[in-house]
């Protein structure tokens, strides 16, 4: 019997099955890390955010706000990150922009307690915090501004099954626009 065997046999935590737990029990909150100079990297999925304009807590924050409006488990935390990104650049040239962002997600964090938004582990308890802030105009500003930033990404678009534009293949006439098998 192996020294792995007699492990699980006895009913022991591997390390791998610990790293595994605890990174399911951690949750969204602890994916995403913010290093000491202010950059956003998520090592599980490797992809890194330098932020500029914003506190990086509420660059973390926006992603996890962007990911609850528009929930797509297939994709991954980076596509929300650059679609939020746009708010950190004009933060950094607009002071203005910068205190509306900051207020919002202040606002957010005060209404959560204890641990801010991100400290909340159930999506369904953070979408009905969102519904309450939905008559911030900076929530219907981040709500509005994903439809494009989020969906606007090509690498997205294969997850959805959109080929892309079709006018330069010809239109969809002539590429199974008709094809209704179904009916």
């Amino acid at each position: 019997m192996t020294t792995r065997e007699s492990a699980s046999s006895r009913g022991a935590l591997s390390r791998r099955g610990f790293l595994q737990r605890s990174a399911v029990a951690g949750g969204y909150a602890a994916a995403i890390a913010i290093t000491s100079t202010g950059a956003l990297f998520n090592a599980s999925e490797a992809w890194a955010l330098d932020v500029k304009g914003l506190k990086p807590e509420t660059m973390k924050t926006l992603i996890l706000v962007a990911r609850d409006i528009y929930p797509h488990d297939r994709i991954a935390d980076r596509y929300y990150a650059i679609a939020m990104k746009p708010y950190d650049e004009k933060a950094a040239a607009d002071p203005a922009l910068k205190a509306q962002v900051e207020a919002f997600v202040a606002a957010l964090d005060g209404a959560a307690g204890p641990g801010g938004y991100v400290g909340i582990g159930w999506e369904a308890d953070r979408v009905a915090l969102l519904k309450t802030q939905s008559a911030n105009p900076m929530f219907e500003t981040i709500r509005s501004g994903l439809v494009v930033s989020l969906y606007n990404q090509q690498e997205v678009w294969p997850i959805f099954g959109y080929e892309g534009e079709s006018f330069s293949k010809g239109g969809y006439i002539t590429r199974g626009f008709d094809d209704i098998t179904w009916l």
